[in-house]
């Protein structure tokens, strides 16, 4: 049986985003390398995905009471 395994573009669209914006987010370690072609079984990019700190995480400015 063969392996599958996404390319960048398969992942971007996984995640709902484009190649463009791929760009700035740091990957996990590719599951494949052919020469510089790097490769991701689907499982590894939902359970890093699943993982990541979620919109707003981190800071930000102070909101302001009043």
């Amino acid at each position: 049986m063969t392996t599958r395994y996404l390319s960048l573009t398969e992942v971007a669209r996984r995640l709902g985003i484009t190649t463009g914006a791929l760009a700035g987010y740091r990957l996990p370690e590719p599951d494949a390398l052919i020469g510089r072609t790097r490769g991701w079984l689907p499982e590894t990019i939902d359970e890093w995905n699943a993982a990541r700190p979620g919109r707003g995480v981190g800071g930000g400015r102070p909101r302001k009471h009043d």
